[in-house]
């Protein structure tokens, strides 16, 4: 095949470029859309994010100036605005903290149900679920701490589980579940758990013995027994 010449190939330049011109200049159009679009998008997600952290400081602001029933309005100001933020859930959680160092613990344990309940972040579910448990326990409401927290389908979280769940037998008084509760934390690796070995060993220890546990166990159930009898007499 001979040569195109130089007036052939402008000519077939000049057609190539006829038949799509369009779709080039439409293409290059589409380019700078999504562009635009992309960088739209990337500056809202900054500004939101950004209003979402200004809410967030105002309620630390509030709680450092001791103005706690501010800081809800400001909380709830934020969750109402964003309910998915992660600003939010930290909200909730800060508040909660604060209403347990008032000793408010109706307060503690409604900031920590919105975040178990509501958190798209399973991290915070599980912290705002083993918080809760410990403000239950507070409020004596140790079967209610016991059902919250189940450690098998805890994940990372189980060791931290069968602590708190430990701890709430060992304020039930019931001394025998709380060890076996120890006892699972314990066995689980040191490197997988993050929690204080010492400080649950220290909690068992301080545990009645289980002979006295039983014993005490038996001499209710005797002392019943004849309760009993001296009624039916």
């Amino acid at each position: 095949m001979e040569d195109l010449t130089d007036n052939e190939r402008e000519e077939q330049l000049r057609q190539w470029w006829s038949d799509n011109w369009l779709w080039i200049v439409g293409g290059i159009a589409l380019g700078l859309a999504m562009l635009w679009g992309w960088q739209y998008w990337q500056r809202m997600k900054m500004e939101q994010a950004q209003h979402e952290l200004a809410g967030y400081q105002a309620v630390l602001t509030s709680l450092g100036q001791d103005k706690f029933d501010q800081a809800v309005v400001e909380a709830k100001a934020l969750r109402n605005a964003q309910p998915g933020s992660p600003y939010a859930d930290q909200s909730d959680l800060v508040l909660a903290r604060a209403a347990v160092e008032k000793r408010n613990f109706d307060a503690a344990a409604q900031h920590l149900r919105t975040v178990m309940d509501g958190s798209k972040d399973p991290e915070l579910r599980a912290v705002a679920r083993a918080r809760l448990a410990r403000v239950l326990v507070e409020q004596a409401k140790y079967d209610e701490a016991v059902a919250l927290l189940d450690p098998a389908s805890a994940g990372a979280y189980a060791a931290l589980y069968h602590e708190l769940r430990g701890d709430a037998y060992a304020a039930k008084g019931d001394g025998a579940a709380a060890r076996r509760e120890y006892d699972e934390a314990l066995a689980a690796p040191v490197e997988d758990t993050g929690l204080d070995r010492d400080y649950i060993e220290l909690k068992r220890a301080a545990l009645p013995p289980a002979a006295a546990a039983g014993a005490a166990t038996g001499d209710a159930a005797a002392a019943e027994g004849t309760a009993s009898e001296a009624a039916a007499k």
